[in-house]
């Protein structure tokens, strides 16, 4: 028996519940492992709350990222070791797997080896942030040295990936924050300019900052009224991609701005490409790259343990975090 999360009915972080289940073994092209590490994501707050992009079958489980070393091996799976210390990535669907868990099923699809000389808590602060920040910098946008990027919610761990992920190619990251509390932070990530939205105007500032270029790249978790700012701190031709619905307010097109500057305004999930073993190996080894040269490295908010779950995705949604909020396992 283990001790797995699941929630019997959507809602508030109190829905979720630590039930000890049998586990089973893994099947054909599964693995067994036991877990060390959760790295908490704002898509599992959502999908526990009913509001993601798929409705949880229930009763569910839940979690998409982990530390773990693997129990068994399932028919077909080659390539790792009982005993081997490994990261599960975000790339299943919640409604078949979950790793809130002591020990979980997985599929071999969704491991890498885990990265060299981080922690088990360092490890699962890294694939969901540097693939999300990837997949839209780098493959979707083709940001390159000398542009600008605009990167909203900053403090999260996808945005701090992305400052990084921007720096490392020699652009210039332009963080976005609501309040001061958190410029100082932002700043020693490596945030080359900081606005903070309470007492600054985005898109004057953007403009400021580049001359009144405009920046060619934002990469917004937000949407909302903010999607306007954007568009007017966009340079022609420029691209908004925009990842999440963090606003409860509505998000209307900036339509004539859209027509104007010739805007490509794109939704965008990490899903799109992380199930192309090609394009998820160029992007696993810029991240590897990375972390080895120091270019890239996780940034961890709080950890809590796992029968503190449901405190930590209070935490989680408080908007408090500088980073990522990593669970322990504590068997």
């Amino acid at each position: 028996m283990s001790r797995v999360v699941r929630f019997h009915a959507t809602g508030a972080p109190e829905v979720m519940q630590i039930e000890q289940l049998d586990v089973g073994t893994p099947g054909p092209g599964e693995l067994k492992v036991k877990v060390e590490a959760i790295g908490l994501n704002r898509a599992e707050a959502m999908f526990r709350a009913g509001a993601y992009l798929e409705s949880p079958v229930l009763p569910a489980r839940i979690g998409y990222e982990a530390s773990a070393t693997v129990l068994a091996l399932g028919e077909g799976v080659t390539g790792y070791a009982v005993g081997e210390a490994i990261s599960v990535i975000p790339a299943f669907s919640m409604n078949a797997y979950g790793v809130y868990a002591d020990e979980a099923i997985v599929p071999a699809y969704g491991l890498r080896k885990r990265p060299a000389g981080l922690s088990p808590v360092e490890a699962a602060g890294v694939w969901m942030a540097y693939l999300t920040a990837w997949g839209a910098l780098i493959e979707i946008a083709g940001l390159k040295a000398g542009e600008a990027a605009i990167i909203t919610a900053a403090s999260s761990s996808v945005g701090i990936a992305s400052i990084q992920t921007a720096n490392a190619v020699g652009a210039t990251s332009i963080a976005v924050t609501r309040t001061r509390a958190k410029v100082a932070d932002l700043k020693a990530a490596g945030a080359a300019h900081v606005i903070v939205t309470d007492e600054q105007d985005l898109s004057a500032e953007v403009m400021r900052i580049t001359g009144g270029k405009g920046a060619r790249v934002a990469f917004d978790p937000v949407a909302g009224p903010q999607l306007m700012k954007l568009a007017e701190a966009a340079a022609p031709g420029g691209i908004i991609i925009e990842y999440g619905a963090l606003s409860t307010e509505a998000t209307p097109y900036p339509l004539f701005l859209s027509l104007l500057k010739a805007l490509t305004i794109r939704g965008y999930t990490l899903f799109e490409f992380n199930g192309a073993a090609e394009r998820l190996a160029t992007a696993e080894a810029f991240i590897l790259a990375g972390l080895k040269s120091g270019a890239l490295k996780p940034v961890i908010a709080k950890t809590f343990s796992l029968s503190q779950i449901a405190e930590a995705h209070r935490y989680l949604e408080s908007n408090q975090q500088f980073g990522k909020v990593v669970v322990t396992t504590d068997a």
